[in-house]
């Protein structure tokens, strides 16, 4: 027997019992009710990031799930499947209907006999029935979306998926998609360093009604608030090669945004982390800024950003730091 996904609350409700103040967003036209932080775990599958402990990640994932998250993003390619592996084992107990577990396919093709396979392992992985949100990660322009996004919708009748996404589209990617079965999110790349979706695809998703899951919320780490100079990453830390930030020539930009972060967490009282999140969240449009952590304490850090929000003053602060450190 499929099982089917939980009813979850509805938007913007507000968990009281054990995990602050975690606020909680409507995923677009869908009837998943999104912790604002969710989880991110590119980093916990290896290979990329650096190294990774195992129990470490699974320590920071329940850690995070405690302080209030409820939406947990990995994905195939994350180590292979070993990113969604520690996952499984991290929600191996909890009560799985009130999570959000969102994974992806399609990251090197769309093929339909290939994606199946790929939601299968998923599954296995994972150790559930069903995915929340299962979500196309690249374009595949040499699969026609007639063939991948109708793939999706069979599934989701047969009840293996509740809901479909997108990553790394375009907006008239993303409907053309939409041709085929309903989509309800996007994830791009987004954080106060690299802004290019303001201009097309965050209107077209307010217009459209399309969730918007961050991911970089926090540029790979720059904007976390660790490094006080440019950091010389180990040699399987790859994250300069996808984060522009971290490059020689562009770190005095990453410095001088992140003083004038420091210097509004700090009349926060708060760590320079959440203040970098909730100017993700504090921009129209997205509906839930992705953070990686690698152990508890940095779960639960970024879980209480929900905690106090940005004043309209201290956006525009940043704004026109911004304009004036990026000016042309």
């Amino acid at each position: 027997m499929q099982r089917k996904g939980p009813d979850l609350l509805g938007p913007f409700s507000l968990k009281t019992e054990g995990t602050g103040n975690m606020q909680f967003r409507k995923l677009g036209q869908s009837d998943l009710n999104c912790s604002v932080v969710g989880l991110g775990t590119w980093g916990i599958g290896g290979g990329f990031f650096g190294t990774v402990d195992d129990k470490d990640s699974i320590a920071a994932l329940r850690a995070g799930v405690e302080a209030g998250i409820n939406l947990i993003d990995t994905a195939p390619v994350y180590g292979d499947g070993h990113s969604e592996e520690v996952v499984g084992k991290a929600i191996d107990g909890l009560k799985r209907e009130e999570l959000i577990i969102a994974t992806k396919c399609g990251r090197f093709t769309c093929e339909t006999e290939k994606i199946r396979k790929e939601l299968e392992r998923s599954l296995t992985l994972l150790g559930t029935d069903y995915i929340d949100l299962y979500q196309v990660h690249w374009p595949d322009d040499k699969v026609p979306f007639e063939q991948t996004f109708g793939e999706l919708a069979k599934m989701q009748k047969e009840g293996k998926i509740r809901y479909i996404g997108v990553s790394n589209f375009s907006p008239a990617q993303t409907e053309e998609a939409a041709q085929y079965c309903q989509i309800v999110s996007t994830q791009p790349q987004y954080s106060l360093l690299i802004r290019q979706i303001e201009e097309d695809l965050l209107p077209y998703c307010r217009e459209k009604e399309i969730g918007v899951l961050s991911y970089g919320s926090i540029a790979g780490g720059a904007l976390s608030g660790k490094y006080k100079d440019r950091p010389v990453l180990a040699e399987n830390d790859e994250r300069a090669s996808f984060y522009e930030f971290f490059r020689e020539e562009n770190w005095a930009y990453t410095r001088a945004m992140l003083d004038v972060l420091e210097e509004i967490a700090q009349a926060h009282g708060r760590p320079t982390v959440q203040a970098a999140i909730n100017w993700v969240l504090k921009q129209p449009g997205i509906t839930v800024a992705l953070v990686g952590a690698k152990t508890p304490e940095q779960a639960v850090m970024n879980a209480q950003a929900a905690d106090w929000a940005l004043t309209d003053e201290e956006n525009a602060k940043i704004e026109a730091a911004y304009q004036k450190i990026f000016a042309k």
